[in-house]
């Protein structure tokens, strides 16, 4: 005989969010296993059945009587609250289960507690989140603590189950106190008692006020990350990714000039276009994707305002609608195409101007060897020399490094001189011996210079044009007689390009 053994999930405590698969299985089924309550919500469906019940503390027992029944020849329903492979039976009875077993199992998915609490808070589980039990009657105390201060560092958003018996007391204060070690006191949290069921309560505190409280068992705790906010009386997380490392989450656009232009600069030239527009009496915003780019900012353009980070798209669209942007000006580098395309996004769907700074590209006076790719450069770069030069900048070194017959290579990198990108260089294994931290553009000497000392036989560079120094490696390469290789721009369709600072101001004048 062979039976077959469902695995049901009831919810969180309502019919209405039973998934209808529960009713054609508990149909299907000759045996119902399950603790008492569980029962409450699909009493309609299991009249006549052969109903066992065990209690609290015997989850063992019940998950070995279903499994004995079903290999009787019996079709089983073993029930569960919440989703049944979620902290709760399931286990058990894959635990139990004999590989010689011949009965057919199948698992019905369920709404967790964490998915009822966060549907009734509103979003705050949208970006990257944990679940963490506080239940220790499992799990040794101290890998909890472990845990919740990973989760902790890591500022994910969290839920937390089993909160607070009579017999756990003061656990959950443990748990909440490294939580602030590591989180703001005002990071928004709910408190969801009972969701679902009668007597539910729904209360959004900060993190702060949340260690004064009392919970109980019938409760569980959704902490957000530093990025959750409140709307009315709810609670979201948005989803765009952020630099976890900059404060851009903390700027408010009430600190931001009303109705300012946006430029978005990634270059020397960027910032100079700022520069311009601000001069001719335009309000202006600089946003730089690096600390190190607003720094540069600062000494460029004092008095500019400037945001810096990678906001994410999220915040972003955030940030310009309440200030009330006026325009969109992409000065981002030539092959910033992912940032070029999001900003373009972001134009049509707040119906922003957007106007394109594309700096002009260098006309090639020197040898150069074109393509169209970092990984077709690498491949050419390794035919043609064994001390390979990269002057791409540092978010392609993978490309290079990591391509195949690369480790037979020696790579030698110049980048900017900032924290992040050197970090980068040193993780895909580049010595420190062999990195040049310096802002350019460089000089057709300097960079003679530093690829004679280095005895460097073959250059990759992209076409930066004359302000990001092209001119100047291809004419030191083919000084030292070495093959200078060339990755041609990508090619966007911008709905608004200009190639001198004039134009386009002239252009952002005409806008109403």
């Amino acid at each position: 005989m062979t039976g077959k053994l469902y695995l049901v999930s009831v919810g969180p405590g309502s019919r209405e969010l039973i998934p209808p698969m529960v009713e054609q299985a508990l149909a299907a089924s000759d045996v119902i296993v399950a603790y008492d309550l569980y029962l409450t919500w699909i009493q309609p469906w299991i009249a006549g059945k052969d109903i066992r019940t065990l209690p609290l503390t015997q989850e063992r027992d019940r998950a070995q009587l279903a499994l004995a029944e079903a290999r009787a020849g019996k079709t089983v329903a073993l029930i569960s609250s919440g989703d049944i492979g979620i902290y709760a039976m399931a286990t058990l009875a894959y635990e139990d289960m004999r590989e010689d077993d011949s009965f057919d199992v199948q698992l019905i998915p369920g709404i967790t507690s964490a998915n009822a609490c966060a549907s009734l808070l509103g979003a705050p589980l949208s970006h990257d989140f944990a679940t963490l039990s506080l239940s220790d009657l499992l799990c040794p105390w101290e890998w909890i603590e472990s845990r919740a201060r990973h989760i902790a560092e890591a500022d994910l958003a969290v839920v937390f189950y089993n909160v607070q018996s009579k017999q756990r007391q003061e656990g959950v204060y443990r748990i909440l106190d490294i939580m602030l070690e590591h989180k703001r006191p005002e990071t928004l949290c709910g408190i969801v008692h009972n969701a679902y069921r009668e007597g539910q309560t729904v209360e959004i505190v900060t993190l702060a006020e949340l260690r004064t409280r009392q919970f109980n068992m019938l409760t569980s705790l959704v902490i957000g990350n530093r990025f959750t906010r409140r709307k009315r009386n709810w609670m979201f997380t948005p989803r765009g990714y952020f630099n976890w490392q900059n404060t851009a989450d903390t700027i408010t656009a009430d600190s931001l000039p009303g109705a300012a232009a946006w430029v978005f600069a990634g270059t020397s030239d960027g910032n100079a276009l700022a520069r311009q527009l601000a001069a001719g009496g335009q309000p202006v915003i600089v946003s730089t994707a690096s600390d190190y780019g607003a720094e540069i900012v600062a000494a460029d353009s004092p008095g500019l305002t400037s945001i810096s980070g990678r906001l994410g798209v999220e915040r972003r669209r955030e940030l310009l609608q309440q200030s009330q942007a006026r325009c969109i000006v992409d000065a981002t580098h030539p092959y910033a195409t992912e940032m070029s395309q999001q900003l373009m996004a972001l134009a049509r769907e707040l119906a922003l101007p957007y106007l394109r700074y594309e700096r002009p590209s260098a006309v090639d006076q020197h040898p150069a060897i074109h393509c169209s790719s970092m990984a077709a450069a690498a491949k050419l770069a390794m035919q043609h020399g064994q001390r390979i030069f990269l002057a791409t900048g540092s978010k392609e070194l993978a490309s290079f490094v990591q391509a195949e017959g690369a480790a037979d290579k020696q790579w030698f990198v110049r980048l900017a001189p900032d924290p992040q990108h050197l970090q980068r260089a040193i993780d895909l294994g580049i010595p420190r011996a062999r990195l040049c931290a310096m802002q350019g553009p460089f000089s057709q000497a300097a960079n003679e210079t530093l690829w004679r000392d280095w005895q460097i036989d073959c250059v990759i560079s992209k076409q930066s044009g004359d302000a990001g120094g092209y001119g100047a490696k291809a004419a030191a390469a083919a000084a030292l007689g070495i093959p200078f290789i060339v990755v041609d721009r990508p090619q966007l369709d911008y709905p608004a390009s200009f190639a001198d600072f004039a134009s386009l101001q002239a252009a952002l004048e005409q806008l109403a």
